[in-house]
């Protein structure tokens, strides 16, 4: 499968945002992926067994437990799939943050205009 088809499904993207927080439990991940996509368990221990065979996501047992985490492995590829295509947004962005600290800036300029007393508090 390709990672991008792994990553297409939006359950199985939820669990790896709650992955990227720190390893967690099946039955965490269980539970808030039952709660916010209204799925059976079985159906989110499908997603995960997609998730380890595709490399997305390791699982180690402690005890009866069964301990997941991500693999950040096939996130480098995917991100490295992506340089390609950051030209299309990196100026963009970088652009807008030109344009909002020049506006951030002409406004603390205005407001000091306004009073130039309010920095030194004297009125």
């Amino acid at each position: 499968m390709h990672a991008f088809d792994v990553l297409g499904d939006p359950v199985r993207r939820r669990i790896l945002e709650l992955l990227a927080e720190g390893e967690t439990t099946a039955g965490a991940l269980s539970a808030v992926i039952q709660r916010e996509f209204g799925i059976s368990q079985p159906a989110v221990s499908q997603h995960l067994k997609v998730l380890r065979d595709n490399g997305f996501a390791t699982v180690r047992p402690e005890g009866t437990r069964r301990l997941y985490a991500v693999d950040p492995r096939p996130l480098r590829d995917v991100d490295q799939w992506l340089d390609h295509f950051r030209r299309f947004w990196a100026p963009p962005l970088a652009a807008l943050a030109t344009e909002l600290a020049r506006g951030k800036r002409e406004r603390r300029l205005r407001e000091q205009a306004v009073d130039p007393t309010e920095d030194r508090g004297e009125r």
